[in-house]
């Protein structure tokens, strides 16, 4: 009986810690297999090799010494040869296993000691991957929890079947936690690190406002509503951006709530940030604009390729469209993805008018005119001599106080000074050593020339091995600021596609790549025109 009464007891363990750990039954009755097997290999020799199974409905072990079936011994405690193996298995063969019962041992201290450090760690283990399976697909949550401590000004959160930390930098500024304290937060890691599972939460995470929302607006939760986008400034000032699907639903009222008590609820929540909430719109220019409220805006200039806009606003919005310590404008850029620069009427004005200075200036050298002429072409809009040199005459002539000789005239003298800039910028193309090869791709004109000699590309494999970043320059964007870097050819009008097709016209003909063969007529051959084989 009293053996009875320990399988009973072995059992009712694991059922216990089973239970307790909130981990599979049978993963503990392995665990005790697996420390059985460790202590008695300290009795029985570590090179032993020793099974332990124990039957889960009746808690009875058996404990077995394994051999393995071989021709020739090398390991006598581990091997057997195939005669003797066949008067205990006549159907033996090498490879296969033969196992002898050993008796029922009785534990040491030290034995049992390290049994049981078999039986925490593989607990321990399980419990992790419990741990981990349930929270790693838990990522993108709102997850409530009771404040356990709090160390160096992390947050450890009791989450009931877990731990979390809310690590300082991810807390909204002076806010304050005591042990016991109920806490929301947001999930945006979940690693498995040696000491387990971390649970890694969030409470300055632009989606810890966009899931709060979600909570509070039905229409977002039904995906009536939809947020486009988040700023924060935690515990300041946030910007959201939200479209509807439905026209009857206006976005901006349904996230305030009557009488603002949706929106209410989550600056709460948000101990107090600000929020504004904006109408996002496809067009880049009025969704920037919408961003940069409450301030107004008079003009707008975008330059989608640097994917920074120009904000012109009356003077007296400026300090309002910029914000306190630039955190308006900083909300709105992180918001819309653009760098913003802001002007006033005042500072537009005078930079306008410093262009048109330049302007007049270019054409009065380049065209040997007066001032007044310079200033006539520079406000009929003409930007570059090659304008000048090569529009319809009537455009020129059709300028007041301008007729059809005057204009004849103009033209002449800005080709003349088009053919002696081209001469000076050929004669230095072939002074840093540029092939004559370069000049056959089309799009590439002699200043570009110069400019990628100046940068060490001088021949076509030199520009074949080029990417289309090298030529355009590229941005890179990081700690919300964009900063640029210049190409080869960053000061000319080429668009990355237009770099990226002489590029491929130079490997071409550098002979790196074969041009594809035409696939007309395989198209054609699929028309109604398509012959079908004749029948012998």
């Amino acid at each position: 009986m009293a053996v009875s009464a320990n399988r009973l007891e072995l059992l009712q363990i694991a059922d216990a810690v089973a239970r307790e750990k909130t981990i599979d039954r049978e993963i503990v009755i392995e665990a005790m297999a697996d420390a059985i097997q460790k202590a008695a290999r300290s009795r029985y020799g570590q090179e032993t090799n020793i099974r332990c199974d124990i039957n889960t409905k009746t808690g009875e072990m058996k404990l077995q010494r394994l051999l393995e079936v071989v021709e020739h011994v090398e390991d006598p405690a581990r091997q057997i040869y195939l005669e003797l193996a066949r008067d205990k298995n006549p159907d033996a063969e090498p490879g296969d296993f033969i196992a002898e019962q050993l008796p029922p041992m009785d534990f040491g201290r030290i034995a049992a000691q390290s049994a049981k450090q078999v039986i925490v760690q593989k607990v321990r283990e399980a419990e992790r991957d419990r741990q981990y399976d349930e929270f790693k697909d838990r990522v993108g949550e709102i997850i409530n929890g009771a404040v356990k401590r709090v160390e160096y000004g992390n947050v450890i959160v009791d989450l009931g079947r877990g731990e979390a930390i809310i690590r300082r930098d991810e807390q909204i500024p002076r806010e304050l936690f005591r042990p016991g304290d109920r806490v929301r937060a947001y999930v945006y890691d979940v690693r498995r690190e040696p000491r387990g599972p971390q649970i890694f939460l969030s409470r300055t995470h632009p989606q810890f406002m966009a899931k709060l929302f979600q909570m509070e607006v039905p229409e977002i939760y039904d995906g009536v509503i939809t947020i486009k986008a988040v700023a924060r400034d935690p515990g300041s000032r946030a910007k959201i951006a939200v479209i509807s699907s439905d026209s009857s639903v206006d976005p901006v009222g349904a996230c305030v709530g009557m009488r603002g008590s949706r929106v209410q609820a989550v600056v709460g929540e948000l101990q107090g940030e600000k929020i504004d909430i904006i109408p996002w719109s496809p067009d880049a220019a009025s969704f920037i604009v919408n961003a940069l409220q409450p301030a107004e805006v008079a003009k707008v200039v975008l330059d989608e390729d640097a994917e920074r806009i120009e904000v012109v606003v009356p003077d007296d919005q400026l300090s309002l469209a910029i914000g306190r310590r630039g955190q308006n404008v900083r909300l709105a850029s992180q918001l819309t993805g653009w760098d913003i620069d802001i002007l006033t009427e005042e500072e537009e004005s005078q930079r306008r008018q410093k262009e048109f200075t330049e302007r007049s200036d270019i054409f009065m050298q380049a065209l040997n005119v007066d001032e007044m002429v310079g200033q006539l072409l520079a406000s009929e809009g003409f930007a570059s001599v090659e304008e000048v040199a090569y529009v319809d005459a009537d455009e020129v002539s059709s300028i007041e106080g301008f007729d059809e000789d005057t204009a004849a005239e103009i033209q002449e003298r800005a080709r003349e000074y088009l053919d002696r800039r081209e001469a000076e910028f050929d004669a230095k193309r072939v002074s840093l050593g540029v092939s004559d090869d370069l000049r056959e791709i089309a799009g590439l004109t002699t200043p570009m020339l110069v400019a990628l000699g100046e940068d060490g590309v001088k021949s076509l494999d030199d520009f074949a091995g080029c990417a289309v970043d090298d030529l355009v320059g590229w941005t890179e964007r990081k700690n919300g600021e964009t900063q640029r870097f210049e190409g080869a050819l960053s000061g000319f009008d080429v668009s990355r596609a237009d770099a990226e097709q002489m590029i491929l016209s130079a490997r071409l003909k550098a002979g790196w790549i074969e041009e594809e063969p035409p696939v007309e007529d395989e198209v054609e051959s699929d028309g109604e025109g398509e012959t079908e084989p004749m029948d012998a």
